[in-house]
């Protein structure tokens, strides 16, 4: 194993559709018996808030019903133990990383335990339903809604993860499709800085030709051997 200095992790929906959480999107287009566009983008908000917000209430209360698998539980071993830099982020709106021990996990399209003000931007803690017109403590605006990146909006802190891709020597991929931007360009960018790369995921991904190594099976058994080896040395 070489001796790497900094390691930047990337987790998608594989990662969690082990502890009981459905995949964005499924085989059949659609989300939950919803189709994605009906219920992640600022227009079906704007269209249909009441669908929206009980869509992503029953999220948050399934969330409460599962719990960490061993890929959650290694990746927390690995930020206790390992000395070097590291930066997981992740594509998953739920809280199992944190749940299962890591305190340092970058969401990047949100979380399910959070509301985002509409009107002044703030964001809350947020545990229980989340009606259309719920008050934000901060400005008193009746704008809060699921804080949850939408199809047309920006993910959270892409010039930290940009920076950190830049800067790292290893890039790891964990239960991702690589066919959602632009977290499916962070390989290219790990590669353009001489990183090697690897890919743990149930089957190949749409990037895999990206990848310096790929290995193909459960994340719930592939990233405790991957996270052993780091740290045996």
């Amino acid at each position: 194993m070489p001796d790497y200095r900094s390691i930047v992790i990337l987790t998608g929906a594989g990662i969690s559709a082990e502890s009981g959480l459905a995949t964005f999107r499924g085989p059949d287009g659609l989300w939950e018996g919803h189709r994605v566009e009906d219920v992640c983008t600022p227009e079906a908000l704007a269209r249909n808030p009441a669908l929206v917000h009980r869509f992503y209430d029953e999220r948050r209360a399934k969330l409460a019903e599962v719990k960490p698998n061993p890929a959650h539980a290694a990746l927390a071993r690995l930020e206790r133990e390992w000395n070097g830099d590291l930066l997981l982020v992740t594509q998953n709106v739920d809280d199992l990383h944190e749940r299962a021990g890591c305190s340092q996990v970058l969401h990047m399209h949100g979380e399910l335990l959070s509301a985002l003000c509409a009107r002044c931007g703030e964001s809350w803690r947020w545990g229980t339903s989340l009606p259309p017109g719920s008050v934000c403590p901060a400005c008193g605006s009746g704008a809060l809604r699921p804080d949850i990146v939408f199809f047309g909006e920006m993910p959270y802190e892409m010039e930290r993860i940009d920076a950190a891709l830049r800067n790292c020597d290893l890039f790891v991929s964990i239960g991702t499709s690589g066919a959602v931007y632009p977290a499916a360009g962070f390989v290219q960018t790990a590669r353009y800085v001489g990183a090697d790369t690897l890919e743990l995921n149930l089957d190949p991904s749409a990037g895999s030709v990206y990848f310096s190594e790929s290995r193909m099976g459960r994340a719930g058994e592939l990233v405790p051997q991957w996270v052993e080896e780091v740290l045996g040395g």
